[in-house]
């Protein structure tokens, strides 16, 4: 796969097949993972791959209440918003957000493999996420889906203590990575233009280029 493809079109793929995923493409997942750079090459991350149905179980129910945790705190008023005023662009694109990470949270138990990322003595994900986009990249050219998560933190230690972490080893949660075949189909995120959220030299200072259309989809 070409790479520009893969970036552009690694967005987060929360409705998925419940098929397993070979273990041949889960060890191609992580074998990129640990080819991330790793600050002074500590390497101090660790990865909890979970297919088992009666773990699922247990971390579905904690998945649902940490979602409704989020819907009711960070984001409680952008939800009012959306359903105060559903029509408008902003508030219907939140809205298909909150449906699919609802979707999500319904049907938990039935992603086929989610990957846990953990930092030692690290709790700013600098020295993993990217191991762990390394990992979605990955799973991308394998076809395979998967967003990224980090709303098990509303449950502390609960998660760590199911997986059998070593709670005196510093062990720090970064994310939790559900993957799968997607529903849907793959494509370009829409998202603000590079060159307005990018500044050259100091703040305000023009970026110098124009990213008004995805530079990869004009070289289609």
């Amino acid at each position: 796969m070409d790479i520009y493809e893969a970036l552009y079109t690694t967005r987060a793929m929360r409705r998925v097949k419940p098929d397993p995923i070979p273990m041949e493409a889960q060890a191609k997942i992580m074998d990129a993972a640990v080819r991330a750079p790793s600050g002074g090459n500590t390497q101090n991350w660790a990865f909890v791959l979970v297919d088992d149905p009666a773990v699922k179980a247990q971390l579905g129910p904690l998945y649902r209440e940490c979602i409704e945790m989020l819907w009711s705190t960070f984001y409680k008023d952008r939800v009012d918003e959306v359903e105060a005023n559903p029509d408008t662009p902003e508030n219907k694109q939140w809205g298909s957000i909150m449906k699919s990470v609802d979707w999500a949270a319904r049907n938990f138990e039935s992603y086929p493999l989610f990957l846990f990322g953990f930092a030692q003595g690290d709790g700013s994900g600098g020295s993993i996420f990217p191991a762990i986009w390394s990992a979605m990249l990955a799973a991308r050219a394998e076809g395979i889906g998967s967003s990224l998560t980090s709303v098990f933190a509303f449950k502390g230690d609960e998660v760590p203590n199911i997986l059998g972490v070593p709670a005196e080893e510093d062990w720090r949660m970064a994310a939790c990575v559900p993957m799968g075949y997607p529903l849907g189909k793959w494509g370009v995120a829409k998202r603000q233009p590079a060159h307005e959220v990018t500044h050259r030299n100091q703040w305000g200072g023009a970026a110098g280029f124009d990213t008004s259309a995805p530079l990869w989809a004009n070289d289609r």
